[in-house]
């Protein structure tokens, strides 16, 4: 049951994130959830990336451990 939860924490985040990268890459004004950390448009975009990338990364590690307890095929 936590790995489950993980992997839709993990999906949220991706999604959160992804949204909120391509909202810079379409508006640099548009800071998103990550407007308090300041740093301008390149440590922003980089933080929505590195989000992203932490995301898939525990998705992809909770599926395996769910996988390897027989939770999925």
């Amino acid at each position: 049951m936590k790995y489950d939860i993980l992997q839709i924490t993990a999906m949220v985040l991706v999604a959160t994130a992804g949204q909120g990268a391509v909202r810079m890459l379409i508006d640099h004004g548009n800071t998103g959830l990550l407007g308090w950390l300041g740093g301008g448009f390149p440590v922003l975009l980089t933080g929505y990336l590195a989000v992203v990338v932490a995301g898939v990364l525990l998705a992809g590690w909770s599926h395996t451990r769910a996988k390897a307890l027989g939770r999925r095929k």
